[in-house]
């Protein structure tokens, strides 16, 4: 039987070689063989929910047309390969659930064609890269990501989701994210961040511009008021900002926010109740 024919294998119509490969909670272990990067045609690679296990081989940096990647929920280790920076084709790259150590690196910004990066939930360190390019989803939950929300963040005009939860992020979040007004889910729960200024009021007042539907800032270090900008954002639907250190009243305008459906203000230092 030809491989075409095989259980998860799909062919190109004309050449007959293989265009996609789905092998997905088939209870699969062991390495990635080096023959992979042999797949030149190969468009789609899912490898997801298996017990693979050891370093993606350089090799397969020869998927020159190689569009989605998901190795999602796997054993994979050894730093995130700086060859995926040659998969100048590559739009969504799952990496998240597994071991990959490292940086993230730069040549993640020659992918212009990237759309979808998730690395949640492995040990990666350093910090957040400068340049992202044209992402529209970029998930970095669960990692040992340190240092601060770089100002370049503002540039990524397509970002809808960012979610840099349970780090070790320090310092303020730039006014800049203002900026992305494409945004819909900000999550930056469970850092260190403190805000935009060390002493006085610490949430952006720029962040009244974005079109969000989420926003999760619990378990962070952010002082000051709550301020009404924030509930301008008449999308909102789920706003947490627990554990904190804010401080004043909650604004009467939170009545305003009619979408709203769930809200966590618990562990501050706000005082009074406004009835709405």
């Amino acid at each position: 039987m030809s491989v075409c024919h095989w259980v998860g294998v799909t062919c190109g119509s004309h050449h007959q070689r293989v265009k996609s490969l789905i092998l997905s909670n088939r209870a699969l272990e062991g390495r990635i063989p080096r023959e992979f990067g042999n797949l030149t045609f190969l468009v789609s690679l899912d490898l997801r929910r298996n017990n693979f296990h050891g370093n993606l081989p350089k090799e397969m940096a020869r998927l020159r047309w190689l569009k989605f990647l998901d190795s999602s929920v796997n054993n994979f280790s050894g730093e995130v390969p700086s060859w995926f920076g040659f998969l100048h084709q590559l739009q969504v790259l799952n990496l998240r659930n597994n071991s990959f150590t490292g940086s993230i690196p730069c040549s993640f910004s020659n992918i212009s064609t990237l759309d979808t990066l998730n690395l949640n939930f492995n040990s990666i360190e350093g910090q957040l890269p400068k340049v992202i390019g044209n992402l529209r989803e970029l998930k970095l939950r669960g990692n040992n990501l340190i240092g601060s929300i770089p100002l370049s963040l503002s540039n990524a005009s397509r970002l809808e989701t960012l979610d840099i939860s349970y780090n070790s992020l320090q310092g303020n979040i730039p006014e800049a994210i203002g900026n992305l007004h494409n945004m819909n889910l900000l999550s930056i729960q469970t850092n260190q961040l403190t805000g935009l200024y060390t002493t006085v009021r610490i949430i952006s007042q720029e962040i009244g511009n974005l079109s969000l539907v989420e926003l999760a800032m619990e378990y962070n270090q952010i002082t000051g008021s709550v301020p009404i900008s924030l509930l301008n954002i008449s999308s909102l639907q789920i706003l947490s900002l627990s554990m904190n250190n804010l401080s004043g009243f909650l604004p009467r305008e939170i009545g305003n926010l009619t979408k709203m459906q769930h809200l966590w203000i618990s562990g501050n230092k706000l005082i009074g109740t406004y009835i709405f």
